[in-house]
């Protein structure tokens, strides 16, 4: 017996231990259905192996660097000690060449995640890859197989030259300029007072309404394969299948369909939400969602993402036998940028009278002088009217200032629509509000929070045990994919403490969205815009967690289930 109840012990410590996993990154290369181009991988490929382990693991990854520069790697939505999570000069000094860093940390959570680079560029040139947990207990929804839908934008181009060509000129890759031709199709809907002040308008702000996206001239890719390769995935007519989908780009928001398919969300960044049907659904950068679809008819479906500025669009199929396809929608038309998307055009100010080169969204330093109660587009007391928006909704769509346009009538799935499947456990109102102002200056391409840089910023500091509502004020004509590291933020859409939990929310141009973090990690973790031009230019923030003796080592979860036991009994 004693033999016995020694072998199960056994059994069970080795379960506890059982995620483990050996990575190497390394230079090799990407094939496309066009040829091969040089790039980072992890175990010789790109995208990086899919990791897969139970919550309630402790899980080991080591990991050896064979590149000749740092590198890191952080394990995005993972909560865990901030010693593990990746960031060099915050996290840890990073692993230099050659080196081997085991991480070790407890997955105390389930859910579709991702893990990639966290250094200079390495993510963009190919260190990305799709991280699953799956969960202790039964999940509430039914499914028959599931696959992970790993989205991401390659570009031949190395990102240094990138970087280096938005700063030399910020519309550099705006190949959607407007034209003579559009000037008098536009005087033909609109006049030539309303067209000519239209233009006056933009150009004083040295603006442009095509500038959706910083960045053109992308591959788009799901997993790892281009339009071409066309990534499929098998069903048998009838089935529920689980697409985790996840947007690992570096730059690029998309507008995922499946044509003839309604789509059942039922997560949200890794948690539970309670079931909503949509037709659509607009991943901004390092989002994530899970959705069910029930293919009924034995045909192929094309899965469609298109870029949320028109430009491409990535493409797989779900099909009952290999080889199968369907029609691939036409891309719309290119997006333009409305006056009502920069929150100004409610206002009915006349706006050719003031000085935009060096407004809010593009300088902050500069608008110290300026009345903003005059701007509605910066008087952010206003900023929820309902005029914000398309459809007289200001929350349309996840994070839009363009809202994405619905296909034949179908649903646009808003941020409005995700509520926690459980109700928050010690849900309470903010104890303190800290607003962030998104700036930066388009001309000379940086961004910032507050008009200050990173690098001559100081750190936020919170305290352990405090419940922090940050308000994020975006000055700026760019959609922003905020990512908390190590906590959690509720969404503030009126919900309460069914308010659902997210690692990344996108604020979209001209408008305030509000979180609320349950600060319950000590140490030191970072705040950043998930575009990856923007963070490296900026908007990127420490943040510093404490307890009041001023510790900020974190707690381990044996710490926590003392503490969690200590308030139980008291």
């Amino acid at each position: 017996m004693r033999a016995l109840i020694a072998i199960a012990l056994l059994g069970l410590s080795l379960a506890a231990h059982a995620g483990r996993y050996e990575l190497v990154i390394d230079e090799g290369q990407v094939n496309f259905s066009d040829g091969s181009r040089a790039a980072l991988t992890i175990n010789g490929q790109s995208p990086a192996p899919e990791l897969r382990f139970k919550e309630g693991e402790t899980v080991e990854i080591a990991v050896t660097n064979r590149l000749e520069r740092m590198t890191a790697l952080h394990w995005h939505g993972i909560i865990l000690p901030y010693t593990q999570d990746g960031v060099p000069g915050v996290s840890f000094p990073g692993i230099k060449p050659g080196e081997t860093f085991t991480y070790r940390f407890t997955l105390n959570q389930s859910g579709t995640y991702w893990y990639h680079a966290h250094a200079d560029f390495q993510e963009q040139e190919g260190l990305y890859g799709p991280l699953i947990i799956e969960p202790k207990n039964r999940e509430p929804y039914r499914y028959d197989r599931e696959y992970t839908v790993l989205l991401f934008d390659w570009q031949d181009e190395k990102p240094e030259r990138t970087l280096a060509n938005l700063k030399k000129q910020a519309d550099y890759y705006n190949d959607q300029q407007q034209t003579l031709g559009d000037f008098f199709s536009e005087v033909g809907r609109n006049g030539l007072a309303a067209t000519v002040k239209d233009r006056w308008d933009w150009g004083s702000m040295r603006m442009m309404k095509t500038d959706i996206a910083d960045v053109s001239g992308f591959r788009f890719l799901v997993n790892g394969r281009d339009t071409e390769q066309n990534w499929t995935a098998l069903f048998k007519p009838g089935e529920r299948v689980r697409l985790r989908i996840i947007n690992g780009s570096g730059m690029s928001y998309f507008d995922l369909r499946i044509p003839g398919l309604p789509m059942t969300v039922v997560q949200a960044d890794g948690n539970d939400v309670q079931p909503v049907v949509v037709d659509q659904v607009r991943l901004a950068v390092a989002e994530s969602y899970d959705v069910i679809v029930q293919p009924k008819e034995d045909k192929a479906y094309t899965l469609f993402a298109e870029s949320m500025d028109r430009r491409g669009y990535a493409r797989g199929t779900l099909a009952p036998r290999v080889g199968m396809q369907a029609e691939v929608p036409a891309l719309r038309a290119p997006r333009l940028l409305s006056m009502s998307d920069m929150g100004m055009a409610h206002a009915g100010h006349d706006m050719a009278g003031m000085d935009h080169s060096e407004m809010a969204g593009m300088d902050q330093s500069a608008m110290s002088g300026m009345d903003h109660s005059q701007m509605a587009g910066m008087d952010h007391g206003a900023m929820n009217h309902a005029a914000m928006s398309p459809k007289g909704n200001p929350d349309y769509a996840p994070g839009s200032g363009i809202a994405p346009e619905p296909v034949d009538g179908g649903r646009v799935l808003v941020y409005g629509d995700l509520k926690a499947m459980r109700p928050a456990v010690g849900y309470r109102p903010p104890d303190r509000t800290i607003e962030l102002k998104l700036t930066g200056n388009m001309e000379r391409y940086f961004w910032s929070f507050d008009g200050v840089k990173y690098s001559e910023a100081e750190p936020i500091r919170l305290k352990y045990g405090e419940r922090v509502r940050f308000r994020f004020v975006n000055q700026t004509m760019m959609n922003h994919p905020m990512h908390l590291h190590g906590m959690w933020m509720q969404l503030d859409k009126g919900n309460g403490r069914f308010n659902p939990l997210k690692h990344v929310v996108n604020v979209a141009p001209g408008q305030t969205l509000e979180v609320d973090v349950p600060v319950d990690a000590r140490g030191e973790w970072v705040f950043h815009c998930h575009l990856i031009y923007h963070m490296a230019s900026g908007m990127f923030r420490k943040i510093v967690i404490e307890d009041e003796t001023g510790n900020t080592q974190p707690f381990y979860r044996e710490e926590k289930a003392k503490e969690s036991e200590h308030a139980q009994h008291h």
